[in-house]
């Protein structure tokens, strides 16, 4: 491999658990697992004006409940996903999931703000399990499938992003806020047994130390150019999804739409069409088309901003820009994530800790200058800000073309 220091990095042979694949069954539990571990971070999206009345806070401090949330899966992509490489992931991962469990039960419990908040930030603590499973279903699968499995895994994901508002907003409506988080407590639960029944033991791959172990993210990083690359790629990817859905629900309120809350929670639904090409995008890499559908990717999320933009006046233009800027989105994610998973088979929890701390980045980068291109320019300013993440997407893809060549 590119770059490989034994010094810095000092790892034990990876481990094939003991099969030459993963069979559908135990696919499809990576891929439900993932989805209902991420779907933990966005319950409370919708529920926030609930959340607001029943424990009196102010508006700002309902909203400070996603913020912690999402406090706590950052730094759990720093401080928490490297371990999957340290300890046997089975049990890890289970751990995680009867932990989680645990944390959404409070919340759907909490009397108070202070308890509301501090289990808040422990959900999305443990919401990183999607994560590490997705680099366990990468270290099962056989090579030559390996991009097929990260994508079917992968949808599994996004389809538990896109449907965890959707549900949580119906949930509400018939038993009230709190019962979502114990349904999702149940889930969990149900979950960790069905993952220790049915994964296999994966020992660890390294041997260093815990601060070793996070120290080896930084060299990774330092090392592998592919990596790299792939992190930028993920980071303006991230950033310019950001630019379209954090100011989307005021330009949808707003004239001439004036649509309610549970209407704009459905155009999250036309993102649908971005879980079918994660597992497409997955067989291209597999196939060796990584830099083919990378460049076609950048296209379309340069191009997407036209119909996009023309949106503040024309629903089926927003709703087509929406679908195809989804799907190249979840398509170069994917993209990305197979590439990196071929670069140390070894070392894939860390490899997936500084890919998606830069993705994630990318992704708060990108809200904080869609909300200053919204207040200033409105829609069309944030329109232009997208296309010129796009831009940027193509323009390193063809300096990545230029230095091959």
């Amino acid at each position: 491999m590119s770059g490989t220091n034994a010094n810095a990095v000092e790892e034990k042979a990876p481990h094939s658990a003991g099969s030459p694949g993963l069979d559908r069954p135990t696919t499809l539990l990576l891929a439900i697992a993932t989805g209902l571990s991420v779907a933990s971070l966005y319950y409370a999206q919708p529920l926030l004006e609930d959340i607001r009345r029943a424990l009196h806070l102010s508006t700002s401090g309902a909203g400070f409940v996603v913020t912690v949330t999402q406090i706590g899966y950052a730094a759990s992509l720093l401080l928490l996903v490297p371990l999957g490489d340290l300890l046997e992931r089975r049990r890890l991962v289970t751990s995680m999931c009867l932990l989680s469990a645990g944390a959404l039960a409070v919340v759907g419990m909490s009397p108070n703000s202070t308890l509301l908040y501090v289990f808040s930030a422990i959900v999305g603590l443990f919401s990183t399990t999607a994560q590490m499973l997705v680099a366990f279903a990468a270290s099962l699968a056989a090579p030559e499938a390996r991009g097929k499995v990260v994508g079917t895994v992968m949808s599994g994901l996004l389809l538990g992003i896109l449907l965890a508002r959707t549900v949580a907003g119906y949930l509400a409506e018939l038993g009230g806020w709190r019962v979502v988080f114990w349904v999702a407590a149940a889930l969990m639960l149900l979950l960790a047994a069905a993952l220790r029944s049915r994964l296999p033991l994966a020992p660890p791959t390294s041997d260093l130390g815990y601060g070793a172990l996070l120290r080896s993210v930084i060299t990774l990083l330092r090392e592998e150019p592919v990596l790299r690359l792939r992190a930028l790629y993920g980071g303006l990817t991230f950033a310019g999804f950001s630019v379209l859905w954090t100011p989307i629900s005021l330009m949808l309120a707003a004239p001439p739409y004036r649509f309610n809350a549970d209407i704009i929670g459905l155009f999250g639904l036309a993102g649908v069409a971005g879980a079918v090409a994660a597992s497409m995008a997955g067989r291209l890499a597999d196939r060796g088309g990584a830099r083919m559908v990378t460049g076609l990717c950048g296209l379309l999320l340069t191009a997407m901003w036209l119909p996009m933009g023309w949106g503040r006046h024309s629903l089926a233009a927003l709703i087509v820009g929406i679908i195809g800027y989804d799907l190249a989105c979840q398509a170069m994610h994917i993209t990305n994530q197979s590439e990196i998973y071929r670069l140390r088979p070894e070392a894939r929890n860390r490899l997936t800790s500084a890919y998606m701390t830069c993705y994630f980045t990318g992704g708060v980068v990108g809200s904080s200058l869609a909300s200053v291109a919204y207040s200033s320019y409105g829609w069309g300013g944030v329109s232009a800000l997208g296309a010129a993440i796009g831009a940027c997407i193509c323009l390193v893809w063809l300096f990545g073309l230029r230095k091959k060549s």
